[in-house]
C-alpha cells in the first residue's frame, strides 16, 4: 500500500537519437538528454545534480551505463 512507486520505462527513438550527458567544463553542471545523430541538436531532459539523478534518468529510459556518453 505505501510501497515505492515503480518508474515506468519511457521509450526514445534509438535509431535517430543517442543518450548524452552534457557537462560544463567551467561550472561542472551536468544535463542529461538526447542528441540527434543526424542534426547534432541536443534536447535537454533533466539536470544531473548527483549520482542518484543519473540513475533516475538511466532507469526512466531503460539505458545501461555503457550506452550513455559524456560531452564537454
Amino acid at each position: 500500500m505505501f510501497g515505492k512507486k515503480k518508474l515506468q520505462v519511457e521509450y526514445y527513438d534509438k535509431e535517430n537519437v543517442k543518450p548524452v550527458i552534457r557537462a560544463s567544463i567551467c561550472t561542472g553542471e551536468q544535463v542529461a538528454g538526447f542528441k540527434n545523430i543526424h542534426t547534432g541538436k541536443f534536447e535537454e531532459i533533466m539536470l544531473i545534480r548527483d549520482e542518484r539523478d543519473k540513475e533516475v534518468f538511466l532507469s526512466r529510459y531503460g539505458i545501461s551505463a555503457g550506452e550513455i556518453t559524456k560531452e564537454y
